[in-house]
Formats: C-alpha cells, sequence, structure tokens
C-alpha cells in the first residue's frame, strides 16, 4: 500500500473539510484514522460509514440533524481519505470489518445504529452480524451494495490487475487534477450534489493513496455468500434506496428485504446513487425515525 506524499495531507488538503473542527485522528494496529465525532456524549451512537471511494464527507449534510438527539461517529474507511495505512491493510470485506471492530473496541464504542452507504452498508451489516448481541446494532442500508455487481466475472479481475499496479494509481490520480474526469464520475451517480461536494470528491481523486486504497477494496470485495449475512442480523435492517441509482440498482435493496424477516424498505423516486448528499432532509428524516423505532436506541450509547 502507497505511504508518504501519494497521501492527502490533512494540513495542507484538509483545510476547508467539512466540519473540521470536529475531526480528529486516532491509531490501531493497521491504520491512522481519520473519524468525526458530533452530538451529546450519552446519547444514542450512530456510527456512520461512506461507500467506496467516499469519505466522511459524505455525510456533511447529514451529521448536524443527526447530532440533535445522537452522538454521531463518521469515519474514514481503510486507506480511503485521510485515514492512513501504517503498514498493509486487508481490504476484504472481513478484513475491513475487523478493522474497523478494532477501532471501535479502542474508541470504546457501542452503536445503536451503523449507517452506512454502498458499500459501507455491506461493512455495516457484516459488523451487526458478527457483534455477537442481540440487542443490536440496527442497520440502516443508504442504496447498499449488497450484490455482486453487474459483469463482476469481468470487474473483478480488472481491479485485481489495477491493484497491483501502483502506476495505476498515479494515472488516476493526475487525470482526476483535470475536472472532467472527476465530474464525469460523479456524472455517473444519478446525484445532483453541490459544488463542494464535488471539489471534495475531485480532491480525493488527486491522491493515488486514496485510488489504490479504492481499487484494492473493489478488488478484494467478494458478497457471494452476503445473504447468509443479511440473515443473521441482530435486528431487521431498515433499506432506504433510490429508484433512480443506476451504480446500484434499487433491486439490491429489494433483495436484501426478502433475505431479513421484518425489514423496513424505504424507497424514493429520485435522488441517484449519493441520495444522503443531495437529499439529506429525506434521509435525515427516515434514519431518526428509524433508530427511534428500535429498542437498543434507547439504552445503548457511547
Amino acid at each position: 500500500m502507497m505511504m508518504g506524499r501519494a497521501w492527502l495531507d490533512w494540513d495542507r488538503d484538509g483545510q476547508d473539510w467539512p466540519h473540521r473542527a470536529a475531526s480528529r485522528f486516532v491509531d490501531t494496529a493497521d491504520l491512522r484514522w481519520h473519524i468525526q465525532e458530533m452530538g451529546p456524549e450519552g446519547a444514542p451512537l450512530l456510527l456512520l460509514l461512506h461507500g467506496a471511494g467516499a469519505s466522511c464527507h459524505s455525510w456533511r449534510h447529514l451529521m448536524p440533524p443527526l447530532a440533535g438527539a445522537h452522538r454521531v461517529v463518521a469515519l474514514d474507511l481503510p486507506c480511503q481519505g485521510f485515514s492512513r495505512p501504517r503498514r498493509p491493510v486487508d481490504l476484504s470485506l472481513t478484513g475491513m470489518t475487523r478493522s474497523v471492530q478494532a477501532l471501535i473496541t479502542i474508541l470504546g464504542l457501542t452503536p445503536a445504529a451503523i449507517i452506512g452507504h454502498s458499500a459501507g452498508a455491506a461493512v455495516a451489516v457484516s459488523l451487526a452480524a458478527a457483534s455477537g448481541r442481540q440487542t443490536g446494532p440496527l442497520v440502516i442500508a443508504i442504496n447498499g451494495a449488497f450484490r455482486p455487481i453487474r459483469g463482476d466475472r469481468l470487474f473483478s479481475p480488472l481491479a485485481k490487475m489495477l491493484f497491483a499496479a501502483p502506476v495505476t494509481a498515479k494515472i488516476f490520480s493526475l487525470a482526476a487534477r483535470g475536472r472532467w474526469f472527476g465530474d464525469n464520475l460523479l456524472t455517473a451517480t444519478g446525484s445532483a450534489i453541490d459544488e463542494k461536494g464535488a471539489a471534495l470528491y475531485r480532491r480525493l481523486l488527486t491522491s493515488a493513496g486514496h485510488v489504490q486504497g479504492t481499487l484494492g477494496m473493489m478488488a478484494a470485495w467478494d458478497l457471494s455468500r452476503f445473504d447468509r449475512m443479511l440473515a443473521a442480523l441482530p435486528l431487521p435492517p431498515t433499506l432506504i434506496a433510490a429508484k433512480d441509482d443506476p451504480m446500484v440498482p434499487c433491486g439490491d435493496s429489494r433483495h436484501a428485504a426478502e433475505c431479513t424477516t421484518g425489514a423496513r424498505l424505504s424507497l424514493a423516486d429520485r435522488g441517484g446513487h449519493l441520495l444522503h448528499e443531495c437529499r439529506a432532509d429525506l434521509v435525515s428524516n427516515l434514519v431518526t425515525d428509524a433508530v427511534a423505532a428500535c429498542p437498543s436506541s434507547r439504552v445503548d450509547a457511547a
């Protein structure tokens, strides 16, 4: 995994990062994590996990309203954003789950709910299924990427090949210095996000380390047995999806609902893949209602 100047620098690249005052860095054996915290101590804890290629900035509009009645903790996933490796990191679903759990343990957190977007929702399910807690945590998934992507037989070997060649990440990051590259990727999400958010995504893409970490996550992802994990959740999940998401079909959320007894499924007519960024009010209300309806949210806190 890339080290040194391949990564974003907090003092340089993070000067205008959303909610910078809420940020801090925490070390585990494998990683130096970037996390953000908001909300009253002792309130029900919500853990936020972003999707592949993003960072905790993707929760910038959602954190403040949720932090009114909850303790909210967002993190940059391993080798993405400002979370940098201290030694080689396992970027598979199992490895990511292990890494996030190590951070949770060090911080002494007991989430009432884990909210994940896209691939982050898969990590949320994996964490909850492995928690051993019969009363939670609740999983709230936003456009959850729960099934192998279409064309996976082609894409997975391609991602492995690209990940194995670090020069690829450098080429991507150099290309991202021109707006067209990042803008085209954002257009592919089908979401009309604000210009500030778009600029932050473009900044992430200029980091060869971040790009390499994202490719590594994609290369190692295996969801072939994910249905069993869904069935093992301690509580019925809440599944939020946009019908017009061009990246993760809302059928993934419909399928997940069929795998879990009592799942709550909410479908938005529009919003695209970054639903939580362009329709934060809608998602905030759905999350708040789901947490309020969950018994564990009244007893589990940081």
